[in-house]
């Protein structure tokens, strides 16, 4: 039987939420025909002739002192037959048995309503014999009419190291910059970005709280991409120690001061950067005709093959051929001359160089005209500064 559903002479109270008696007697009309008076009972009535309820008492009611009828309360006299689950409750010339709040009648037995099948609760429902609670989810508050669920704002109670965002029955905490989310899911840890790669900072990286810097070694300074080494130009800037008389002369990392040129016999001094032996001279006969002195810095490390300097014979004699070699200081077999035209060579680095070092080459042109039976040579001495580092 469905709680709408009740038997004849009661109809079902949805506020009360049970069974209640129908009072014909003042819903059917002519209930009892002629002189017939209506009595309503639990569950009927009864049509009694007038003469008869003038004088004597109808059923649930018994005769006072004063000659009145009044109603005999079943339930306090415990005359009625309601069930030991049942509730009495009592009416005018009867009475009735219901259930208490949170049971219903079924098949004449009050049985627990379990409130939690029919959603009473938003979230966490527990039924109780006649009664049902309301709880949360994690991450949730219940309202004052403890039914419904109000989200918790975790953020205000700032959790996070860095920053919080609530979320629907949590929350979520972000870094900043430079940092990582711990474990825990609210620390934060910084981020060693030098560990990420090696090729982060072209010389050295150095990690700081939320960041990373790149240093360079000394001579050099830290580019406009902040990761770059560019070369320090201590002549151009005036930072150097070169005297007055001594010529400052650049490299990658650093500088050097060239002392003003000095020939030693039987060389003269023929402008700053040559001397020259006069074939006039005889001391000069087994000789290189001039040494012209050239410096150039490299890059350590620097790839290979790589030409490095051109060699050229700037005067040429009808008949006369030329050939160009490495004369000395090639020693490690670095180097090696390629002959580019007739008239023409190409040094070549064939190995690569680990700074700091300097190296000092000779590379001699030897002329040779047969016609004449004439042979001489010329040397360029150069000078090479090899950085100490590849950049």
């Amino acid at each position: 039987m469905s709680p709408q559903t009740c038997t004849e002479g009661f109809a079902y109270d949805r506020r009360a939420r049970q069974c209640i008696d129908v009072d014909e007697c003042r819903t059917l009309p002519d209930a009892c025909r002629g002189d017939m008076r209506c009595v309503n009972q639990n569950g009927g009535y009864l049509c009694i002739p007038r003469t008869y309820s003038d004088t004597s008492c109808i059923l649930g009611y018994t005769l006072a002192e004063d000659g009145t009828c009044n109603d005999i309360d079943e339930c306090e006299t415990n005359s009625h037959h309601c069930n030991p689950t049942q509730v009495c409750i009592n009416t005018a010339g009867g009475y009735t048995c219901s259930c208490t709040e949170g049971y219903w009648l079924i098949g004449g037995q009050c049985q627990d309503i379990d409130e939690c099948r029919y959603g009473y609760c938003q979230q966490l429902c527990a039924n109780v014999p006649g009664s049902y609670s309301c709880s949360c989810n994690p991450g949730f508050i219940l309202n004052p009419d403890s039914r419904t669920c109000l989200d918790v704002n975790e953020c205000e109670d700032e959790p996070c190291s860095h920053r919080c965002f609530n979320t629907y029955g949590s929350f979520m905490c972000n870094c900043d910059e430079g940092f990582e989310l711990a474990a825990d899911g609210t620390s934060c840890i910084d981020l060693d970005e030098c560990s990420f790669s090696e090729f982060l900072c072209q010389h050295r990286c150095v990690n700081a709280p939320g960041s990373f810097s790149c240093i360079c070694p000394p001579g050099y300074y830290v580019y406009e991409d902040g990761r770059s080494c560019e070369d320090i130009n201590e002549c151009d800037t005036g930072n150097n120690t070169c005297t007055t008389a001594q010529v400052c002369f650049n490299f990658q990392g650093g500088y050097t001061c060239l002392d003003p040129l000095q020939c030693h016999s039987p060389y003269i001094e023929v402008s700053d950067n040559q001397c020259m032996c006069s074939a006039e001279n005889p001391a000069c006969r087994d000789k290189p005709f001039t040494i012209l002195y050239r410096h150039m810095d490299l890059s350590s490390g620097r790839s290979v093959p790589a030409d490095i300097f051109q060699m050229q014979a700037t005067t040429r004699y009808p008949g006369a051929f030329y050939i160009f070699q490495i004369k000395s200081g090639n020693e490690g077999r670095e180097f090696y001359m390629r002959q580019t035209s007739n008239v023409s060579a190409t040094l070549i680095l064939a190995r690569p160089i680990k700074g700091p070092r300097e190296v000092v080459l000779d590379l001699e042109m030897v002329t040779v005209n047969n016609v004449i039976n004439f042979r001489g040579s010329s040397i360029i001495r150069l000078t090479i500064f090899v950085s100490e580092h590849p950049f």
